[in-house]
């Protein structure tokens, strides 16, 4: 994966907003999705893309003879960003009564919130509004809703503990994700104000933290899918191993013809591909732990899930 490439990360620090660099940097070291993932940003909140879905028919003739004039096939699509909203607060009192005082209070709920809402998105940039975070159905779509079928290699295992490996091709064409409103995320000052309790109101101590954010899949074949993987650490088949990778490899090549630049799982399923490896080493050691595969990175995260139904 390219390490020049424009990140959330660098959007943050681009807009000079101190405590959400911080708390991203922080924060997302579980996610990669969202740390290494490209992401880029635009005026408002909505884009239509330009897609390409068929070339022209071009070919031969004879000479003295014409051709039919043919033209390529696109079409537009829709990429929006959808408010993402971590703000919070708590009682005024309770924050007061802290041995650290409030500041610290205040700052662990903005930090936990923060990371509470990242975890949410790369929940969402798989699963879409199934993802079952909050206020899913308000969210933007999974790479679960965008997924062709020519893109995708089934490793038939069954029932509600299979999983996925994602691979991902990022790129101004291809993944990104995308921050609107110019990539501002609104870090609103500490206030005070009366809210709603569960009985009565409080006063109490509240920060806005809330943006825009999407996601883009430009080209249908920049994603794919290993699907129905037994997740199960007893299952017998249906189990990770390299030449499901590099099934799923072939159909990046057939369709988009380049690599992609990771593959996303869970690290128990990369556990699986270890143990699906053959030691070599003349006393038997185990095969290394598995980082990559046919040259692809290999990023372990658990936005992934383990508890899928089989589809």
């Amino acid at each position: 994966m390219a390490e020049d490439r424009t990140t959330l990360l660098d959007i943050a620090i681009r807009n000079n907003s101190d405590i959400v660099v911080g708390l991203i940097d922080e924060a997302s070291k579980p996610y990669p999705e969202f740390r290494k993932g490209d992401a880029r940003t635009i005026k408002g909140t909505q884009y239509k893309t330009r897609v390409r879905t068929a070339l022209p028919d071009v070919g031969f003739r004879q000479a003295n003879n014409g051709v039919e004039t043919t033209k390529q096939t696109v079409e537009n699509r829709l990429v929006e960003c959808f408010i993402t909203d971590a703000s919070w607060s708590i009682d005024k009192a309770v924050a007061n009564a802290s041995e650290n005082g409030p500041e610290a209070v205040c700052a662990e709920e903005a930090e936990s919130h923060m990371e509470g809402a990242i975890d949410s998105v790369c929940k969402q940039f798989y699963y879409g509004t199934a993802s079952g975070v909050t206020g899913a159905a308000y969210g933007h779509a999974g790479l679960v809703d965008s997924v062709v079928s020519a893109m995708e290699v089934n490793a038939s295992g069954s029932g509600a503990d299979t999983s996925s490996v994602w691979a991902v091709k990022w790129g101004v064409k291809n993944t990104r994700w995308v921050f609107g409103k110019d990539g501002c995320f609104d870090e609103g000052d500490i206030i005070e104000q009366l809210v709603a309790a569960s009985t009565g109101n409080m006063w109490a101590l509240a920060q806005s933290l809330q943006g825009w954010l999407g996601v883009q899949v430009g080209n249908q074949y920049s994603i794919g899918r290993i699907k129905n993987v037994e997740a199960a650490v007893d299952a017998s088949t249906q189990l990770l191993t390299d030449d499901l990778l590099a099934s799923l490899l072939e159909r990046f090549t057939t369709n988009l013809h380049f690599k992609p630049d990771v593959f996303y799982m869970t690290p128990r399923l990369q556990k699986q591909l270890q143990n699906s490896r053959t030691a070599t080493s003349p006393t038997g050691a185990p095969a290394p732990f598995p980082e990559e595969a046919f040259g692809v990175p290999i990023e372990p995260t658990t936005s992934i899930l383990n508890t899928e139904t089989a589809a």
